[in-house]
């Protein structure tokens, strides 16, 4: 071999380790996606039917300029997509994980949560195309009519949350401690994050020492001049994948301590959301720019 092809090689193989790493992270995603299409046809379909309605909204972003609450009228559809993506599709892989006895309810529990999150959904889009707020708008007989649909719809999902915490308590999950209480206490505290989202509707607006909109965090909103429910919400909800992470995580990493590590990264989370929520509630902002 000569030294100029020796040469050429070698300043190729970085490219080519790369294209192998994507083309290996393309395909464990594709293979992920198909297990659980497989495993829980119902909530795989719903996390794709919101992929569509990203799309959506992702192709009207540029197009309508219209302003609501400070934001571009499509991005709080584009976030709540993005979000009830990772809701629908991490709670069926998590309850894949029940044994063969649980799987009945988990079946009635996903055609559930599949239902309220589309008919959520259903209004966000309507009243994005409209050209007004969702949440907490009771403008007219049609603004109110809609909100309490979704109200109807947020408290049935935070029911068949409660029916979800009973079936992987009552029900081991496949695989070892560590993970398997990553996900009860995940699922726990996802439940308490939703909790939370019930002093937003109390209040009537998410923000805590002045009206909603206005100065926020670049993309997400957060406001930075008053105190904002929605952050203590966010990560409380998505306590869902960051605990059960952390327990398999924990597991395969040091699996003698794993389950008391796993309930000490969830106190700890816990306890970041009680900070952030009694910040809030004082009207402080996260950040004041």
């Amino acid at each position: 071999m000569s030294a100029a092809s020796l040469s050429l090689k070698t300043t190729a193989s970085p490219a080519t380790a790369a294209a192998g790493s994507t083309t290996s992270l393309v395909s464990n995603v594709a293979a992920w996606l198909r297990t659980l299409h497989r495993a829980n046809p119902v909530l795989s379909w719903a996390g794709w039917l919101n992929v569509g309605l990203l799309a959506v909204a992702l192709v009207l972003l540029p197009l309508d300029t219209r302003v609501v609450t400070g934001s571009l009228v499509w991005i709080k559809p584009i976030k709540f997509c993005l979000s009830i993506i990772a809701f629908v599709w991490t709670l069926g892989w998590l309850l894949a994980d029940l044994p063969a006895q649980a799987q009945r309810s988990v079946r009635v529990l996903s055609w559930g949560v599949a239902l309220s999150m589309l008919a959520e959904q259903a209004c966000i889009f309507v009243q994005a195309a409209r050209g007004t707020t969702s949440h907490f708008n009771i403008a007219s007989t049609f603004d109110a009519t809609l909100f309490q649909v979704m109200g109807v719809m947020i408290m049935l999902n935070t029911l068949l949350t409660v029916w979800a915490v009973y079936l992987v308590w009552r029900h081991r999950p496949h695989g070892p401690a560590g993970y398997v209480w990553g996900v009860r206490l995940g699922l726990l505290l996802f439940l308490a994050g939703s909790i939370l989202g019930g002093m937003m509707i109390h209040l009537n607006q998410h923000t805590v020492g002045a009206p909603d909109g206005g100065a926020g965090l670049p993309g997400i909103g957060w406001s930075t001049r008053a105190g904002d429910l929605r952050i203590a919400h966010f990560l409380g909800l998505h306590s869902l994948q960051v605990v059960p992470l952390l327990g398999w995580w924990l597991s395969s990493r040091l699996p003698r301590r794993a389950v008391l590590l796993t309930w000490l990264g969830a106190a700890a989370y816990t306890g970041l959301v009680v900070v952030l929520f009694q910040q809030a509630m004082r009207g402080v902002p996260l950040l004041q720019l």
